[in-house]
């Protein structure tokens, strides 16, 4: 089966965590959804459709996939699958029963369409329009799952998802041939757990609980599978006096320092994480190493948050929460909503996250003891309240790359290219926030 995973005219609804990778990167559950179907559908060859400044950068990061790729998509017959659509159910299966008759849709989107070559050819122009003339000629399926439309919904799902994870046994990526498949299987406890000494305490059904053979947990540890499962992926260490609340996932290499980890969390690989953690997703290499309190919030790669940073998921009012995404404020719907915080941001000690806020792409959060701005545009500073564009862009770069080597990873130049592009693609909405900043802060002043 060939597959190609495509972004939407919706994708840039998912600032500032999808400025630098596509949507189907974004973690939901235990993978993102490209991961989730490459390990779990029979796939002879990948391919994706992304916007034209990701594809350096996935290339990179991705050498076997067909990076918006037009002679590779005409070949022959291709599946194209959204990249906002998180598969639950028998969502995987009904992408191998697809055929060119019909078309899976949730709502009035598109969630997959088996293309014949000669279709994908009329996709070149307007993609969105023309797909949609394609599946208004096909049968119509109700394919299962959810398509997201906005960051907070992979946070309101991340605890569905992660059930569904723990019920099918993924396998690794370099265990997996391609075209092979193996069957879904339940994750299996069983000697895992036998390893635990007898201090580490596991609430509810063992058989809810995976620990990787090559984690390690401390005594003084609890796992409480009551409510849902609980994964620990290889080379994660878990520290004395941590509890983990399923549903929740520790990826692989992360270590997770005396923290209350509740339900609806998942972590990515190779994170520090302390304090107290709520259903929030911190995709990986990511640092919270510190007291503070993290709810219904996603946190992007290369993030600092400093010690007892700390941000608001709930309003006084109970009502419903609106997020300034590219700063324009959008209603959630939700009562529960913390922050977004893009690639690279760093937090100084003691930052306090208004409820639903915005934290962009290499910014620095320097509080002064009261509340961030709700809306931080990317490669900008928070200082003494207020908002500006004091940041250097190399300095900034120079301290990635040093950030990045201390987890033995590399800022490419392609990497850097892509930054540098983001810095220009937010500047006008960087502008905005800096002079609306110094508005409020001259008429405080005038006021004072």
């Amino acid at each position: 089966m060939r597959i190609a995973f495509f972004e939407d005219s919706l994708a840039t609804n998912f600032t500032p965590i999808a400025l630098l990778r596509p949507v189907f990167e974004l973690l939901c559950g235990q993978f993102s959804a490209r991961e989730r179907c490459i390990r779990l559908v029979p796939v002879s060859e990948w391919g994706v459709i992304v916007r034209p400044y990701l594809a350096e950068t996935y290339k990179e990061e991705h050498p076997e996939a067909r990076v918006n790729d037009w002679p590779w998509l005409q070949r022959e017959s291709v599946l194209l699958v959204n990249g906002r659509w998180l598969a639950t159910g028998n969502g995987l299966e009904q992408l191998q029963q697809a055929d060119e008759s019909t078309v899976g849709i949730i709502g009035d989107d598109i969630a997959f369409i088996l293309l014949e070559n000669v279709e994908v050819s009329f996709l070149e122009g307007n993609f969105d329009e023309a797909l949609a003339k394609i599946a208004v000629t096909r049968r119509p399926v109700a394919a299962d799952g959810v398509l997201v439309q906005r960051p907070w919904d992979l946070v309101d799902h991340n605890a569905d998802v992660l059930r569904a994870d723990f019920a099918r046994k993924p396998v690794p990526e370099s265990q997996t041939p391609m075209g092979s498949h193996v069957p879904f299987t339940p994750y299996s406890s069983i000697g895992a757990l036998g390893q635990l000494g007898h201090q580490v305490a596991v609430l509810g059904n063992p058989q809810d609980v995976f620990i990787d053979p090559s984690a390690q947990v401390d005594p003084f540890v609890v796992i409480d599978a009551r409510q849902g499962p609980v994964s620990v992926d290889a080379g994660a260490k878990i520290q004395a006096f941590t509890r983990l609340e399923g549903p929740c996932h520790v990826g692989q290499g992360s270590q997770i320092f005396r923290a209350n980890v509740k339900a609806g969390t998942s972590i990515g690989p190779v994170c520090r994480i302390g304090g107290e953690i709520e259903a929030s997703i911190i995709h990986g290499y990511a640092n919270k190493y510190h007291d503070g309190f993290l709810g219904h919030s996603y946190v992007c790669p290369w993030v600092n948050l400093g010690a007892l940073t700390t941000n608001s998921d709930l309003k006084n009012d109970y009502s419903a929460v609106k997020v300034p995404l590219a700063g324009e404020s959008i209603d959630s719907g939700s009562t529960k909503v913390g922050c977004f915080i893009g690639d690279h941001a760093k937090t100084a000690v003691c930052s306090l996250f208004n409820t639903g806020s915005s934290i962009g792409v290499m910014s620095m959060v320097l509080p002064g003891g009261e509340l961030t701005p709700k809306h931080v545009p990317s490669f900008s500073r928070v200082w003494h309240g207020g908002i500006d564009d004091h940041v250097s862009l190399e300095t900034s770069l120079h301290t990635a790359a040093i950030a990045m080597s201390r987890r033995d990873k590399e800022l490419t130049p392609a990497q850097s290219r892509l930054l540098r592009h983001v810095h220009k693609l937010t500047a006008a909405e960087r502008a905005r926030a800096c002079d609306r900043s110094h508005s409020l802060r001259v008429a405080a002043r005038a006021h004072s």
